[in-house]
């Protein structure tokens, strides 16, 4: 938490007239969703700069705009909470509410966050789909859902929880996975097309 709210303070140069969130971030979207987007934590010049998950930062620009194919949000880029961004059936949040270190959140700060996340779950009564977007999300989900034993994570691999929800993984759309190419814009394209046709299913 303390790391969080320095980088408000001292702020990142591009953004440095800019006045930072700086707090735990919520998740948002559509109360009817039937896909939720499991991230790992609000990134440090983003969502904790805009308030608002996966909005004012590349990962974002790439998660919106497969969202935007699939027919999940209306319009393809997040650049601040007021930009006009609705999402239909879906609804974005993460594992760890607050910003860490090196974007790496530990272990303890997901199971601290745990009874926010499983609060969200359960106020979503739609909820089929689960998209996890990196392994740390994914063992989140596992965790939560009760997936025993987890099956090793891996891009678009399914899981079917004992209450019968569907876990479909990602990698996360992070610049060390959009630059190097482990994760394309098809690749990542694909995943929310089957999430959208499992909700229809």
């Amino acid at each position: 938490m303390e790391w969080r709210e320095d980088v408000a303070r001292e702020k990142r140069a591009a953004f440095v007239e800019e006045t930072y969130w700086g707090r735990p971030v919520p998740g948002f979207g559509d109360p009817n969703a039937t896909v939720l987007v499991l991230g790992l934590a609000p990134a440090a010049h983003g969502a904790n700069r805009t308030g608002r998950m996966f909005t004012g930062d590349r990962s974002g620009d790439w998660l919106y705009r497969a969202m935007h194919k699939a027919g999940l949000a209306n319009q393809p880029e997040s650049l601040h909470a007021s930009d006009g961004l609705q999402l239909s059936g879906a609804w974005v949040t993460s594992a760890v509410k607050c910003a860490p270190p090196d974007n790496k959140p530990a272990n303890d700060e997901r199971d601290e966050c745990r009874p926010f996340l499983r609060r969200e779950l359960e106020a979503l009564a739609r909820l089929r789909v689960v998209v996890c977007l990196g392994a740390f999300a994914y063992e989140a989900a596992c965790s939560e859902f009760g997936v025993k034993p987890r099956p090793k994570f891996g891009h678009g691999v399914e899981v079917t929880t004992p209450d019968g929800f569907v876990l479909v993984c990602s990698f996360h759309p992070s610049q060390q996975n959009t630059f190097t190419g482990k994760l394309t814009e098809p690749m990542i394209d694909a995943v929310f097309a089957r999430a959208r046709a499992l909700t229809l299913d």
